[in-house]
């Protein structure tokens, strides 16, 4: 959005303007020097992520200590603490707060001088039954919120009856002047396409121009304020509006915000830069899409950021009346006028100011890296070298004064340059080769390492991909990364472990690393190691790698005594690499488990299913797909990977409703699919409540049915199968080469000692007999694709090569047909056990080429010695004459059991 002055009158202008022209020339020269400096880009392996706590409960804001101990809180209400000695998160306050709708405790800040004082600021929706948010302060001892200490620093009304947007960032800056970020805290669920302007009388609720366009409401505001000692605050010079709040009120440093969401200050030029959450629309923007934009501001001094009246480059959106159901009025962005019955403010509003940056659901035109889809922007901290003298993680200059700007859906962060006016020049992908869960904050600390906490997949949940992490850059020499495997997690006692650190990387190739371990407060040398856990419970493991220029890395798994995941086992006689159409697959699933000592056998799930691309059951079982799914894994896979996981999930209710329960609401309605399908793509609101749906224009209408053709399986009964069985293998007839069948057994055990249930599982995948000699597993040969005639093959085929396939089953295997085609002198075609020497089990002589010059393809038939059981194939190629190269080519290999 937007920023810039109230007309307020002449002197205050030339006030304003002449203090911001003489800080802005001395940032220009200072930004000119930083711009002369000529460094590359450092290379991806000069960071190192450390994950230093999981599974956190929607984790909001962070502080961290001058001991680099790391504060943060939860919205629900708590404020954690993780030591950075003990690598230990403990929870050391719970505070009493309302967390419905988007509302709870939001912010956190330490005092410019906590070192001296002691005092955190706190940002929450106060627990009962008036609404309010308050920003208070406590002292913090040690790891103890004292909470007599409190000293409330300023409370805002609010209203909770209908969602959303909180905001409720905090942070400080170089003078020690605080800033808060607040959402509009409007109806965001009804707004029919258009912006909340909703003016029939009842409605204020679901009208912005109430809040962020009012110039006497702290709603929608970016406030600046200095906290008084024993509470309340007092107002700083450069505020949007005169301390005596004659034209707005004075805590106000800017409005026009929708929901500020993450903001940072300039710790140099006091510029501040925030993300605001954009809406969704059905408006058209001048580019075409629609003007559901997210954008990122930057005020060089106070003012005004357009919402609810303009978005993106101040593009105008027109005033809806929701009564007549109509598009009205633009508002000039020069002179816009707060006319709403609504508004308890000023009427004449300052000049709205563009964004500077500024994106929608589609790929932008303007700022085309920030690439599509949903969207949450956020700005991070911008960073100068100076301000982190010897610390030895800081960032190479090639970022010195570069500000980081990050999206929470989209998981990117950006490096964004400035020109010499402090402007915005390009921007670039920073970490571009870490994968981020929903980042939620970003910020240094005193040793120069970036710290990211990560709010995970799903909304108003505890989340296993939620963490805090922190990454360290390092210039020379680099350090060890180091990485922990372990051969079991999960075990009875007493648990005998094999551990290895032999996967941890030293990107300086020469250096000499040792490997130690701290297990139960013992430490053990060595990269590999055994150690058996006696007692129940659960123990951290970590390993420290060192090189010998004294870098080290670590790193800290889980070990869980007290339950044995199940044993899950598939039996059959028949081959279990291969099926042939119309035979049967005969099976029987046996579990064990050694704490759940009779097994339930409701609790075992068996499913079976036919993939019509047989690279298909890596998905399947990466996902742990439904096997009602097994149809829809183009749908199911888009589902997994748009943006669509922001709001919705499986079974675990999340912003948006479930997908079991969508499936359920539309079972059986005739032609649903089309009409969901639109939905998808045009987004809505209505159906669930009046929360808005985004919409997916850059996804095609076919992709968009499989989409909801996928949802609406999920409450399509499968049919439970037995545990003993035989099915037919009929599905493939007709279907080509192609395709496989999947038989997939699970169970979940009961949990025990303390330690959660346990997943185990067995799969028997059944692929074509026809194998394309090009998927080999590994080989000396080259594949060459014919795209004309939508073929692929083995060539370069010479005396002594070979391809190999992994664990084929050759049980009931009686023959194999080889497709080949003779270019030269030909050769044999051995067929050997377990390695390129191993038993013979065939030989077949492909003839020598043509001598007219004929090179067709010819299916050959050798039979091959009874063999039972899987082994690694090893097709091995022989001369026949002194021709030692280019012998044959081989297209296809067929299994037959006849």
């Amino acid at each position: 959005m937007r920023s810039n002055y109230l007309l307020v009158g002449a002197a205050f202008f030339v006030v304003i303007f002449s203090s911001w022209s003489s800080k802005d020339r001395q940032i220009n020269q200072s930004l000119k020097v930083l711009n002369k400096v000529d460094v590359k880009v450092p290379d991806s392996s000069r960071y190192t992520r450390i994950v230093l706590a999981e599974g956190l409960d929607e984790p909001m804001e962070m502080a961290i200590l001058p001991n680099l101990n790391v504060l943060f809180v939860e919205r629900k209400g708590a404020l954690k603490l993780y030591n950075s000695k003990t690598k230990v998160v403990k929870t050391i306050a719970n505070m009493n707060v309302f967390s419905g709708i988007e509302d709870g405790l939001l912010g956190l800040a330490l005092d410019p001088k906590f070192s001296e004082n002691h005092w955190v600021y706190l940002y929450f929706a106060v627990a009962g039954e008036v609404s309010k948010s308050r920003l208070a302060r406590y002292q913090l001892i040690g790891d103890k919120l004292i909470n007599k200490s409190e000293q409330i620093v300023l409370e805002i009304p609010t209203q909770r009856k209908y969602c959303c947007h909180s905001a409720g960032y905090l942070a400080f800056d170089a003078k020690g002047i605080l800033y808060l970020s607040t959402g509009d805290n409007t109806n965001a669920e009804e707004t029919e396409g258009y912006t909340p302007v909703d003016e029939r009388p009842g409605r204020g609720l679901a009208d912005d121009q109430a809040t962020s366009a009012n110039t006497n409401d702290l709603r929608g505001k970016i406030l600046r304020i200095i906290p008084k000692n024993g509470g309340g605050y007092i107002i700083p010079d450069g505020n949007l509006f005169p301390k005596d709040g004659s034209k707005g009120l004075p805590e106000i440093y800017t409005m026009g915000s929708r929901n500020p969401y993450r903001f940072s200050i300039d710790q140099k030029n006091g510029y501040v830069y925030w993300g605001d959450v954009g809406p969704d629309t059905k408006i058209q923007s001048e580019d075409g899409e629609y003007m559901s934009f997210d954008e990122v501001n930057q005020a060089k001094k106070p003012g005004f950021f357009g919402w609810p009246y303009f978005l993106g480059n101040n593009q105008a959106m027109p005033l809806y009346n929701y009564a007549t159901k109509q598009p009205g009025e633009k508002k000039d962005p020069a002179k816009p006028f707060n006319n709403s019955p609504n508004n308890t403010g000023e009427k004449g509003l300052p000049p709205a100011q563009s964004a500077m940056i500024w994106y929608g659901k589609m790929s932008s035109k303007h700022f085309p890296l920030l690439g599509s889809g949903g969207a949450t922007a956020a700005a991070g901290p911008v960073y100068y070298s100076d301000l982190f003298p010897n610390a030895p993680y800081k960032l190479s200059e090639y970022y010195n004064a570069k500000l980081f700007i990050y999206d929470w859906i989209r998981g990117w962060i950006m490096a964004i340059t400035f020109d010499e006016n402090g402007n915005y020049k390009q921007m670039e992908p920073f970490l571009k080769h870490i994968k981020f869960s929903a980042p939620v904050d970003m910020q240094f600390s005193k040793d120069g390492a970036i710290y990211m906490l990560e709010y995970g997949t799903n909304w108003f949940s505890k989340n296993t991909d939620a963490k805090l992490v922190r990454i360290e850059y390092q210039e020379g020499n680099r350090k060890p990364i180091a990485e922990i495997t372990v051969d079991k997690q999960y075990g009875a006692a007493p648990f005998l472990v094999n551990l290895t650190g032999r996967k941890s990387v030293d990107f300086d190739k020469d250096d000499k690393l040792d490997f130690s371990w701290k297990i139960e407060g013992k430490t053990i040398k060595g990269p590999e190691i055994k150690y058996n856990f006696k007692k129940l419970g659960i123990y951290n493991v970590e390993l420290i790698v060192s090189d010998d220029k004294g870098a080290v890395g670590t790193a800290v798994s889980k070990i869980h005594v007290g339950n044995t995941p199940p044993e899950v086992v598939i039996n059959s006689t028949a081959n279990n690499s291969f099926y042939w159409d119309r035979e049967l697959l005969d099976y029987q699933v046996i579990v064990k488990d050694k704490e759940d000592k009779k097994i339930d056998q409701n609790r075992v799930k068996v499913s079976f299913g036919y993939l019509p691309s047989g690279k298909d059951v890596a998905v399947i079982l990466a996902g742990n797909q439904d096997p009602g799914a097994y149809k829809y894994l183009k749908g199911s896979g888009m589902v997994a990977n748009l943006d669509c996981k922001a709001c919705h999930s499986m079974d675990k209710t999340s912003v948006g409703p479930t997908y079991k329960s969508i499936s359920m609401r539309y079972a059986g309605q005739k032609d649903i699919e089309k009409t969901l399908a639109k939905k998808v793509i045009e987004g809505g609101s209505g159906n669930w409540g009046e929360r808005a749906m985004s919409a997916h224009p850059a996804i095609s209408f076919d992709d968009a049915q499989e989409m909801v053709n996928y949802i609406l399986s999920l409450s399509k009964k499968s049919g439970k199968l037995p545990l003993k069985n035989s099915i037919p293998l009929k599905e493939h007839v007709g279907k080509g080469k192609k395709g496989s069948y999947l038989l997939n057994a699970s169970y979940r055990d009961k949990g025990a000692n303390g330690i959660e249930p346990l997943d185990g599982n067995a799969y028997l995948s059944l692929r074509s007999p026809y194998v394309e000699a090009e998927d080999f597993d590994k080989g000396n040969v080259r594949v060459i694709t014919i795209t004309t005639a939508f073929m692929a093959y083995v060539v370069g085929i010479a005396d002594q090569s070979y391809i190999k396939f992994n664990a084929i089953d050759l049980t009931g295997i009686k023959q194999l047909k080889y497709n080949v085609q003779a270019i030269g002198s030909g050769g044999n075609i051995e067929l050997r056990l377990d390695n390129a020497n191993g038993p013979l089990l065939s030989k077949l002589t492909v003839p020598a080429a043509d001598p007219n010059g004929k090179v067709d393809w010819k299916e050959l038939t050798v039979a091959i010695n009874t063999t039972k059981g899987k082994h690694d194939l090893y097709f091995v190629f022989t001369a026949l004459t002194d021709q030692k190269n280019d012998l044959f080519n081989l297209d296809w290999i067929y299994f037959s059991n006849k």
